[in-house]
């Protein structure tokens, strides 16, 4: 009888691998098959443009939410025409979800990609969510796939809750080259974590972070180089945060977003969505980039700039300084002496708490700026934020 069990046993093992084997067959060909459409349709071997006159690839990150992915798709579009021989588009989808593969291959002026996880995703710790670790497995294939196989130079990183601006990429254009002359940048972002209404005036005003934004971003292919082989298993975004990751070096972001997160419903299940992504304000201003001057943003005039403003700026101490802040007209200082602290004054003027790694959301040397109801700012500052301006 023991024997009879074992048997059996073994039997159903194996019928359960080749329904496995079988599924995987399945969804490897339904790929191939979508691929083969795609070539028909768009004569890609034929009209593939020569990869040295695109100035960037732009790809959408999606996976299981055709309505969103629609809605960014034609944001998108909407102002990608004038551009479009310098800007290639790309929808990499994560998985097989049928209306989502059907949506992204009826746009013509995109390429289609898709990314099938052949293998079952194993948590690093019980009870994580394994939506975090395919989603950064997404992302190392999709930019494998773009800068080692289709050999390109820059690729932005937009997901399937996105709305641009109208001088999305005329942003990236200009502010891209920054990253060919200032080895002290990592990435550009059209993203800013303080980027709410009652927070941002000036539509032309950039920053240097030390604090990776994410969510609109722009990488070259040496940094991917850098970063592919070491690429996390999960929680890419925080792990590009890290001080051994980030290795000093900063990120360029705007006052005013390029882009705007809708997604309300996600991986994230819409955790701070009303009270940071929601008021967020998308630029509305089409700002002509070419012929604004950027060299402000290199290191060192940079650091002279800002030590200039903070020094100048009126300290501010004790409590209520929310209030003492609006009753004065000009740029106001504030000093935090720790995490905790920082977190206190965050909390009171609404911006955001978050740490990572030992750096606040949008931080440089230790300081956070944002505008407070005017053209006025506020300069939270640490200890020696001054200093780190002033060293070089």
């Amino acid at each position: 009888m023991r024997l009879f069990i074992d048997q059996i046993s073994q039997q159903t093992e194996k019928i359960v691998s080749l329904e496995g084997e079988k599924q995987i067959l399945e969804e490897k060909n339904e790929q191939l098959n979508t691929l083969l459409q795609q070539l028909e349709r768009k004569g890609v071997i034929s009209s593939e443009k020569n990869v040295e006159d695109i100035y960037a690839a732009v790809v959408i990150i999606a996976c299981n939410r055709p309505d969103y992915l629609e809605r960014t798709v034609k944001s998108v579009l909407q102002y990608h025409t004038p551009v479009a021989s310098k800007f290639q588009l790309f929808i990499s989808q994560d998985g097989s979800h049928a209306e989502v593969r059907s949506k992204a291959l009826s746009y013509p002026q995109f390429h289609y990609m898709q990314h099938l996880d052949l293998e079952p995703v194993k948590t690093q710790r019980p009870g994580e969510m394994i939506a975090y670790y395919k989603i950064a497995n997404h992302y190392k294939w999709a930019l494998s796939h773009l800068f080692d196989e289709r050999k390109l130079k820059r690729v932005i990183i937009l997901e399937d809750d996105m709305e641009i601006a109208p001088d999305f990429f005329e942003y990236f254009e200009a502010t891209g080259k920054l990253l060919e002359t200032d080895r002290s940048l990592m990435a550009i972002s059209s993203w800013n974590d303080n980027g709410q209404r009652q927070f941002v005036q000036d539509p032309e005003a950039l920053y240097r972070s030390d604090f990776f934004p994410g969510l609109g971003w722009m990488l070259t292919r040496d940094l991917w180089q850098e970063l592919s082989p070491k690429w996390p298993k999960a929680y890419w975004d925080d792990w590009l945060r890290l001080n051994e990751t980030r290795k000093g070096r900063q990120f360029i972001r705007p006052e005013i977003c390029r882009n705007y997160n809708f997604g309300e419903h996600g991986s994230s299940m819409g955790q701070f969505f009303r009270q940071y992504l929601e008021p967020i304000k998308l630029n509305d201003v089409p700002v002509k980039w070419r012929s604004v001057d950027l060299s402000y943003l290199e290191e060192k005039k940079y650091n002279s700039h800002l030590h200039d403003l903070v020094s100048k700026a009126v300290p501010l101490s004790g409590a209520d300084v929310v209030t003492k802040a609006y009753d004065i007209d000009g740029d106001v200082r504030i000093e935090y002496a720790n995490q905790a602290t920082f977190e206190r004054l965050a909390r009171q003027f609404g911006i955001f708490e978050e740490w990572k790694d030992g750096v606040p959301r949008t931080a440089y040397k230790g300081v956070v700026m944002f505008r407070w109801q005017t053209m006025r700012r506020i300069f939270l500052v640490n200890g020696t934020s001054l200093a780190q301006l002033s060293e070089n």
